[in-house]
């Protein structure tokens, strides 16, 4: 058993920070363009401006071209010059692959009869058409959707990838549970066996179902690609909402389906809150001895 490093004790006293103190006013164009100097290189640390993200959200009209940095499409070394060419490459780059698509779509309609109806089940299934809509809402060109889209999976390590990240993230809340709430694990494991495995479309959509607007989606998701307070932080955010849950099951010794649907009836929830709430999550972790499996997950 070790506890985690220094440098997320500092991770933590920020998260406890933004607990505590009522947010600040969302950071506005005015502020995030002061985050840069004359030739459009980032000023601040990036550590700065993530945290900033952390504690107080963007506002939309800043979103658009912060999200390209948090992903990955722009540089954090960049300069206006630079990211103008990283545009017009991303551009070109995603017209060539959309020209190779069209030409070898016939081919692949040919040779597989349910071609169609497979694309469309696959990203229908995973929950992405949902995800892709929210960042066509946020974003002007196609181009942009694609390619921040993209990023967006990696940056939060294809947590929301059925085959790749959901089965992780469900067995590391299962670890968490049982680390934190031995009691509300003990009766996951007995009558509310297989509830927590049933929590999947939480980490398919990442929890876009639970919030009362688009905003609150966008806001807990650009604290995601932040990676602070730490990493796969959307496991605490999924510890967090079963908590909310947790009184009510225990009081009425609620079975598996009963724990399912009491958690499909967390909707219009605020983001603010949730993120705060799994801040306090991890603050919490940090002090005491942690299983390795957890440190490396979330380091």
């Amino acid at each position: 058993m070790t506890t985690l490093s220094p440098e997320n004790s500092l991770s933590a006293r920020l998260s406890a920070s933004f607990i505590l103190v009522k947010r600040k006013p969302p950071i506005d164009k005015t502020e995030w363009d002061g985050f840069f100097d004359e030739n459009g290189q980032l000023a601040k640390s990036r550590d700065f401006v993530c945290v900033s993200i952390l504690e107080r959200g963007l506002h939309p009209s800043v979103r658009t071209e912060a999200w390209k940095f948090l992903t990955g499409y722009y540089s954090w070394q960049s300069s206006q010059d630079e990211r103008l060419t990283v545009d017009s490459t991303r551009r070109k780059n995603y017209d060539a692959l959309w020209q190779m698509y069209e030409k070898i779509q016939p081919l692949l309609e040919n040779l597989h009869r349910n071609f169609t109806e497979t694309q469309n089940n696959i990203k229908y299934q995973q929950g992405f058409h949902e995800m892709v809509m929210l960042f066509q809402l946020m974003l002007e060109h196609d181009h942009e959707t694609f390619w921040l889209f993209q990023f967006f999976l990696q940056k939060t390590e294809h947590s929301c990838v059925i085959n790749i990240g959901v089965g992780k993230n469900l067995d590391m809340l299962n670890n968490l549970i049982n680390f934190l709430d031995p009691v509300f694990a003990e009766h996951l494991k007995g009558k509310g066996a297989g509830a927590v495995q049933s929590l999947f479309p939480w980490f398919c959509l990442c929890f876009q179902r639970a919030f009362k607007s688009f905003e609150d989606v966008w806001r807990l998701w650009e604290v995601l690609l932040t990676g602070k307070p730490c990493r796969n932080f959307q496991v605490p955010v999924a510890y967090s909402l079963l908590q909310l849950v947790r009184e009510q099951v225990l009081q009425e010794s609620m079975a598996g389906d009963d724990i399912l649907l009491a958690c499909n009836r967390l909707v219009d929830l605020d983001a603010d809150e949730l993120v705060s709430a799994a801040c306090l999550v991890y603050a919490e972790l940090i002090q005491k001895d942690v299983p390795q499996p957890l440190k490396d997950f979330f380091l």
